[in-house]
């Protein structure tokens, strides 16, 4: 298969961006990596009229860091190797998809892409991080938990831009772990989740099991068990719902265990 014809369009600025953006609104795919876009394109998933090609504005390939918080801009590929200093990151880059695929891909659009089974997505809802989007009017601050809205859908408006991603450190006494189950390594997860533990604060989320990554509220004694009790998983080709909530079940309680360990041993 090969995509339909689109006129392709290659700024060099933001605002150049933003105007092509309003022009043609849902009518345009931005294309920044391409690893999820262009096999959606080859396959016509997507028919755009525009593809706008945004690795001409150099501007969105910075990371900076302020105030314990660290912002990625939209063309930093998840190859980069700074990415290994953020809280999940690291964890969350050794499962998406391969070496190849990731210096390419950017971390922004796997967010934008909103894929259920994104292990980007899920790590920035837990960290209570935020995506910030920008318009040719206005830019905005969306949290985590708020920009998913369903399977491959976001708070996106047709007209804005993924500029960044906003990444909170974690306190110094905190320890987080992420783990998933796949059929093979790189492949789309069947279930996975993540955890930051700091005293008695415990931040659970689970991916790939639902429409959305969930950011949920457990019981400390038994988070695996509390967890599963809280989802309804949609099940598909490779995992039944049941035996998803099973795995909801076990990945939860390890890691809680191993968050719960790293902190203890930064305490320590």
């Amino acid at each position: 298969m090969k995509p339909v014809a689109f006129r392709y369009e290659r700024p060099s600025t933001v605002e150049e961006v933003l105007g092509l953006l309003a022009e043609h609104g849902p009518d345009a795919k931005v294309l920044a990596g391409g690893q999820s876009l262009v096999p959606a394109l080859n396959m016509r998933l997507v028919r755009p009229a525009v593809v706008v090609d945004i690795n001409g504005v150099v501007d969105l390939a910075s990371i900076a860091e302020e105030n314990g918080v660290v912002r990625v801009g939209a063309l930093v590929r998840q190859a980069d190797t700074r990415l290994a200093e953020l809280p999940l990151a690291a964890e969350c880059l050794a499962h998406v998809g391969h070496g190849v695929t990731r210096n390419r891909g950017t971390v922004c659009g796997s967010i934008a892409h909103a894929d259920p089974a994104g292990e980007l997505p899920l790590a920035l809802a837990v960290l209570g991080g935020a995506v910030v989007v920008r318009s040719s009017a206005a830019e905005r601050e969306v949290a985590a938990r708020d920009f998913f809205l369903g399977n491959f859908m976001t708070a996106l408006a047709p007209d804005e831009l993924v500029v960044a991603t906003v990444w909170p450190r974690p306190s110094t006494s905190a320890g987080w772990a992420l783990a998933e189950l796949s059929q093979r390594h790189g492949d789309f997860a069947l279930c996975m989740a993540a955890a930051i533990a700091d005293g008695d604060e415990l931040t659970v989320g689970v991916g790939a099991v639902t429409d959305r990554p969930l950011v949920l509220t457990v019981e400390q004694d038994r988070p695996g068990e509390s967890a599963a009790a809280q989802i309804e998983p949609f099940g598909n080709l490779h995992a039944s719902a049941e035996y998803q909530r099973h795995l909801v079940r076990v990945l939860v309680d390890r890691v809680v265990a191993k968050a719960r360990e790293q902190a203890q041993e930064t305490a320590g």
